[in-house]
């Protein structure tokens, strides 16, 4: 289980191992139980699917995300548009804000 999940939803990020090497995403979802995160449009499966008539759902083959380990993906800094490691600072108002350990630029 991670103890720290700097990277939230909604975040830009880049696989930085794997098949996806350098592909770019927005995450979709985070799975805390497995440390994993689904981002979009990296990691595609296909899954050959059964229909089914009472849901209206088609049979056939479907690409979809599969999870990559959050190890692998490494947060995207709007301002430098680099992947870059995160840091914690405390703003004047008291307010806790991520960081570009890179640029020093505030994330939020």
């Amino acid at each position: 289980m991670l103890a720290k999940c700097r990277i939230k939803k909604e975040d830009k990020v880049m696989v930085i191992t794997g098949k996806d090497k350098g592909k770019i995403g927005k995450i979709l979802r985070i799975i805390r139980k497995k440390d994993a995160v689904l981002v979009e449009k990296v990691n595609m499966v296909r899954r050959h699917t059964k229909g089914n008539p009472y849901r209206q759902q088609a049979g056939g083959i479907l690409e979809k995300e599969a999870p990559l380990d959050i190890s692998n993906v490494q947060l995207m800094c709007p301002a430098c548009t680099k992947p870059t490691r995160v840091g914690y600072k405390l703003m004047e108002d008291g307010k806790k804000v991520r960081f570009c350990k890179k640029c020093n630029e505030v994330m939020e």
